[in-house]
């Protein structure tokens, strides 16, 4: 049973989000394409980071908790990882955003968005000697700035606070990952490559990754559904 944790968490992580994608108030469903185009565009260049890293040993996995399938040097749950949290993540974001308003005002959005690139750059400075930490800060507050200042996004704010209410569950589920509740981790990280502070037995450095893997996923996936949608609208015309 052990070698399918990994597998169950990606597969409790998603199960509920994809079911109520049919309810009919929400129909999330007919937007399966195109999230399914933007998390394989930013899972890729995710799965090439995540595959350097283990390449170089800044973490590794425990295979008493895999199925054995390795793509690309990296386990075939770590792959379903990357198409299995977005999807929870996007759905919720999709929901929230569609019952509730929760956009920011532009000016509370501007100051927040330059304290986080202006923090995000700090840190990677201070700890240049810490890959993980190094490169996990500087390519976010990079993103920050391309998605604010250049591609002129207008729901940083809202996405960072929908970020913030999915806290519980990413403690949950990276939690279990870093080991919280099992033997050994599923997930080990080298203590030479990052800063060494952990929420629980989350890596900080964790919660800021994730907070990039989001962010690009959101960009794409608005970017693909407006285009489907303005298609339907021409088609229908």
């Amino acid at each position: 049973m052990q070698q399918y944790i990994y597998l169950l968490i990606n597969f409790f992580t998603v199960i509920i989000c994809f079911i109520f994608s049919f309810h009919h108030k929400i129909r999330f469903s007919r937007y399966f394409s195109p999230f399914l185009t933007a998390s394989l565009i930013v899972g890729a260049v995710f799965v090439a980071w995540d595959a350097w890293f283990t390449k170089i040993g800044v973490w590794w996995f425990n295979d008493k908790y895999l199925l054995g399938i390795r793509l690309f040097g990296l386990p075939l749950e770590e792959l379903l990882f990357f198409i299995c949290i977005p999807f929870a993540c996007i759905f919720t974001y999709y929901c929230l955003d569609k019952f509730f308003k929760l956009d920011w005002k532009p000016l509370p959005q501007k100051i927040f968005v330059l304290i986080s690139i202006f923090g995000a750059l700090l840190i990677s400075s201070w700890f240049c000697d810490r890959i993980y930490t190094f490169i996990t800060f500087l390519s976010t507050g990079c993103s920050l700035f391309i998605l604010y200042f250049i591609l002129k996004v207008k729901w940083i704010g809202k996405v960072s606070f929908v970020y913030l209410l999915l806290m519980p569950g990413f403690l949950m589920v990276n939690g279990i990952l870093t080991g919280t509740g099992l033997e050994s981790p599923v997930v080990n990280y080298n203590p030479e490559h990052f800063i060494g502070l952990r929420i629980l037995t989350i890596p900080v450095e964790d919660v800021v990754y994730g907070y990039e893997l989001i962010l690009w996923n959101v960009f794409l996936f608005e970017l693909f559904r407006k285009n489907e949608e303005k298609t339907v609208v021409e088609v229908e015309a």
